[in-house]
């Protein structure tokens, strides 16, 4: 194994996707290499934090900018960690054999450099499936998890949309991709009132249409790395406060299938947040950073006027 601290380097600042001023707490970026391949990670540091680090993994199109609108309600409670594993971002490209427990062993390579025994850890969408390994693999660094937009076994409108979007990007048909990944993540307009699902679409889309060719590159290989290793081991999960939620019109990743992945989880709580499909994270972001920073400091997360009721599905399951 090598192992290497290498100089961080300034991001572009484009596209909404680079750094920005911190809402507070100094901000750092470290550049880490994990057997071979070079990755970073930004934290944002907090003085006199309430609780243990928080460790942000976000989904496949989200890099460790991408939660910044986040830090003005999370980063007064605790230290935040986002990071560009191995194939994501800007680190280096990762071939899709290396799988999901060789991202779940960079984030444990992650806090060691960083010196972080102990955090509080939420993944979201893809993240999730990072986040669970990990947890999985290496609970002894765990104090609490949450995760969002989350399943066990692959949706079918993935499943179905993957061989499209993959040509469509491989023949350079990029505007055909843009409106596949935007169809695949965002809820239909008649599933529910969602709050700001023209503008979030129009943002996805943007997004899309801006990826470099070697951000498109890892895409392709993400879902080949996905398909190829799976979402879902059924292994042991700690026994740790945990919490599972999703938007109530998520049409990717159901409820019932957030609900089945909180069933296996011990003591796990379910819920889902009103007014919001999949990307529940962008679309109410106030309200979603609440219900984090809630749950990871120990406050109540019952009656919530955005949240529907809470549930104990493991307890129901047992």
């Amino acid at each position: 194994m090598r192992t290497a601290v290498i100089a961080a380097q300034d991001p572009p600042a484009t596209g909404g996707s680079g750094p920005v001023p911190p809402a507070s707490g100094q901000v750092e970026e470290r550049g880490l290499v994990f057997e071979g391949f070079a990755y970073q990670c930004r934290i944002v540091h907090r003085s006199a934090p309430l609780t243990a680090p928080l460790v942000l993994l976000g989904g496949s199109s989200q890099n460790r900018y991408s939660w910044q609108g986040h830090e003005k309600y999370l980063s007064p409670l605790a230290t935040l960690v986002t990071v560009d594993l191995p194939g994501y971002g800007t680190a280096d490209f990762l071939p899709a054999r290396y799988g999901i427990d060789f991202l779940a062993a960079a984030v444990r390579h992650m806090l060691v450099e960083l010196g972080m025994p102990r955090v509080n850890l939420f993944g979201g969408c893809f993240g999730e499936v990072v986040a669970l390994r990990f947890a999985q693999l290496h609970p002894e660094f765990v104090a609490r998890i949450v995760f969002c937009g989350a399943a066990k076994r692959f949706p079918e409108l993935y499943t179905d949309a993957v061989p499209h979007l993959t040509r469509a990007i491989e023949r350079g048909e990029i505007e055909e991709a843009a409106a596949g990944l935007v169809r695949l993540f965002m809820s239909n307009p008649g599933a529910g009132q969602v709050r700001r699902h023209a503008a979030v679409t129009r943002l996805l889309h943007r997004q899309f249409l801006n990826q470099t060719p070697d951000e498109l590159v890892k895409a392709v290989e993400h879902n080949t790395r996905l398909l190829t290793h799976g979402c879902y081991e059924p292994l042991p999960v700690p026994a740790v406060p945990s919490l599972v939620f999703t938007g109530e019109y998520d049409t990717l990743c159901t409820p019932q299938m957030n609900r089945e992945l909180a069933a296996t989880m011990p003591s796990a709580r379910f819920t889902t947040v009103k007014e919001a499909d999949h990307l529940v994270t962008v679309e109410r972001r106030e309200e979603s950073s609440d219900l984090i920073g809630r749950f990871f400091t120990d406050r109540p997360i019952d009656g919530l006027p955005y949240c529907n009721a809470v549930e104990s599905p493991g307890r129901a399951a047992g």
